[in-house]
């Protein structure tokens, strides 16, 4: 069953839509991660189901209850959705301390004082900060009060929990850090989430599912796996990893296994994945960075193979990326760096024809 559902959501402002038609829906226990740049609707969406934002016209329904309806003239107050919000900015209370500040929230439910005491102890220790308890909170760092709002977020066991860009204040190392803690939070609390995020990366790693949101509308919804190697549209392709958008047309009919001939604008043709029945008109694969092989010159691997030299060298640490030159113009490759290959080298690139994926022109 679906815990949040989402369903014709507009959000104007004037003559502009900030949101343009949004419907999905996140079951029990999933985390959905709202995925897009900035302006793209993401945040005003999430604001939606808090309450902090009043819909133009739309449903929002939690637990298959109406806590918005334009057509019901229904609007519940945020405190009564039963929903936490854990913001970009912590919200922490610098003058209280770590404990009384989880406790605020169970206080302005008016537990008793042995309830309050033990949600904050039993939050407290499932973000690791029992020892800071007593700290003021003006003397935690960045991410030790990302985790105090966290406690204070799960104290009171709200049925949805949303994330407003919750780490992008933090410096890289200690963000992928807090990754992980979050998702291993999520999965065993197995509390419902939405995660708004533009950082593609934190994405990917962290959700059940993603929705690509653009200009106010919704992409492609999917899996990280599926987001990443079956995107939809340009846009999905361009902005979520990295991705060679390769020109061209669809020459032929789609064979066993969705695989059809895509003819490049340098003419070579190419063996490539459609993963929607094809109407003729698509002029642009994509293909991953990671998804390609270089070899030395004498190697023929196949299908989708083609001759190249290298053009450029960028050693990135955890990878080298290679911009390459080869018949359809120039391909970005990134290899790990135990693969080395001098600047002006011959080599034969390779991929499979299911790590090329014909793509669907315009918003899907």
């Amino acid at each position: 069953m679906s815990q949040i559902e989402i369903t014709d959501l507009v959000v104007a402002y004037g003559d502009v839509r900030a949101v343009d038609g949004v419907s999905f829906d996140v079951a029990r226990g999933e985390v959905v991660t709202l995925l897009g740049p900035s302006g793209c609707g993401k945040t005003t969406t999430l604001r939606t189901i808090a309450g902090l934002e009043r819909p133009s016209s739309g449903t929002i329904r939690l637990d298959g209850k109406a806590v918005y309806s334009s057509k019901e003239r229904r609007d519940v107050p945020t405190e009564q959705r039963g929903i936490s919000m854990v913001f970009q900015s912590y919200a922490i209370w610098p003058h209280m301390t770590v404990f009384e500040n989880v406790a605020y929230g169970l206080r302005v439910r008016r537990q008793d004082r042995a309830e309050v005491e033990a949600g904050v102890r039993r939050a407290l220790d499932l973000v690791q900060m029992q020892r800071f308890a007593d700290r003021p909170a003006s003397r935690l760092s960045g991410g030790q009060q990302q985790r105090v709002a966290l406690a204070r977020a799960i104290a009171f066991s709200p049925a949805v929990i949303l994330f407003d860009e919750p780490l992008s204040n933090l410096d890289a190392k200690l963000r992928a850090e807090m990754r992980l803690e979050l998702r291993d939070l999520q999965q065993r609390l197995a509390i419902t989430s939405v995660y708004v995020t533009h950082d593609q990366e934190e994405a990917l790693a962290i959700s059940d599912r993603v929705i690509v949101m653009n200009a106010g509308r919704i992409e492609q919804i999917g899996t990280p796996e599926a987001i990443y190697d079956r995107p939809h549209s340009r846009f999905v392709a361009d902005f979520v990893g990295s991705a060679n958008l390769i020109a061209g047309r669809v020459r032929g009919d789609v064979t066993a296994g969705g695989i059809v001939a895509f003819e490049c604008d340098g003419g070579t043709t190419l063996r490539v994945t459609a993963p929607f029945p094809p109407r003729g008109d698509e002029t642009t694969a994509a293909l991953r960075t990671a998804y390609v092989a270089l070899n030395a010159p004498s190697v023929d691997s196949g299908a989708n193979t083609a001759r190249g030299h290298i053009h450029r060298r960028m050693f990135h640490g955890d990878f080298i990326q290679y911009v390459v030159n080869w018949p359809a113009g120039q391909l970005i490759v990134r290899r790990p760096p135990t693969e080395l290959f001098v600047e002006g080298s011959e080599v034969t690139i390779s991929f499979a024809p299911e790590r090329c994926v014909l793509l669907r022109e315009g918003v899907v």
